[in-house]
């Protein structure tokens, strides 16, 4: 299970503030993944976010050493996510001693910022498609994403669709990450076709520059807060 990063933001773009994630996978017992979401929705029942947000996915492709969930920390540098009286002492030694018990191994965490983003439904778009990479030019890779999404904004219309950094743990070795949300696998397969015969899609991408596909996987997010 994890909290997880990639989707709480409430601008379409970033602010002047950063925004970073903390993410950890972990690989969950069998049929415990309710047990998860219920002790999930009880621990930050009522709790308000400051400027971020948490949420649980669990791995539908591509994921690692058996990991199986994932929990992402979105927050803003040098601001609390949430204040510090938002959850009981009580109520959060409850909510990590039951993921003790539903929790078979922890995995790897890692955290990095958002340099791009672009909020979206995920409610309709739940399934998260992302990309590790490590880009020659990140500054111009950038670039080159932004105007991806601005120009093809009719495409990306509730999606989610961020780009950002991977600056501790990196996973793999990779130094940056795409995220963009769908409906589906087939959804996502739709979205690429549909990209890919577009000259101005294929001109925009090489002018990204090159880059090292590390890994691609894709979760589904079962809880937002």
């Amino acid at each position: 299970m994890i909290l997880t990063l990639i989707v709480t933001l409430l601008a379409l773009n970033l602010p002047a503030q950063t925004m970073a994630f903390t993410a950890i996978e972990v690989k969950a017992k069998p049929f415990t993944q309710k047990d998860i979401s219920d002790s999930f929705d009880k621990v930050f029942e009522g709790v308000e976010m400051n400027n971020g947000g948490v949420v649980l996915e669990r791995f539908i492709a591509g994921r690692r050493d058996g990991m199986t969930h994932r929990i992402v920390f979105l927050y803003t540098l040098g601001e609390e996510l949430m204040d510090e009286d938002a959850i009981s002492p009580d109520k959060n030694a409850v909510f990590w001693g039951k993921m003790r018990n539903y929790v078979e191994e922890w995995g790897n965490s890692y955290s990095g910022r958002m340099k791009s983003w672009k909020e979206g439904d995920t409610e309709k778009m739940p399934l998260v498609h992302i990309w590790n990479i490590s880009p020659e030019n990140p500054v111009a890779f950038k670039k080159g994403h932004d105007k991806i999404v601005d120009e093809f904004a009719d495409y990306f219309k509730d999606r989610v669709v961020g780009f950002g950094t991977y600056d501790i743990g990196k996973p793999d070795g990779a130094s940056h990450w795409i995220a963009v949300t769908g409906e589906d696998g087939e959804d996502h397969l739709m979205l690429y076709d549909k990209l890919e015969n577009e000259k101005k899609f294929v001109k925009l991408a090489q002018e990204r520059g090159s880059f090292e596909m590390i890994k691609d996987f894709s979760v589904r997010i079962l809880k937002r807060k």
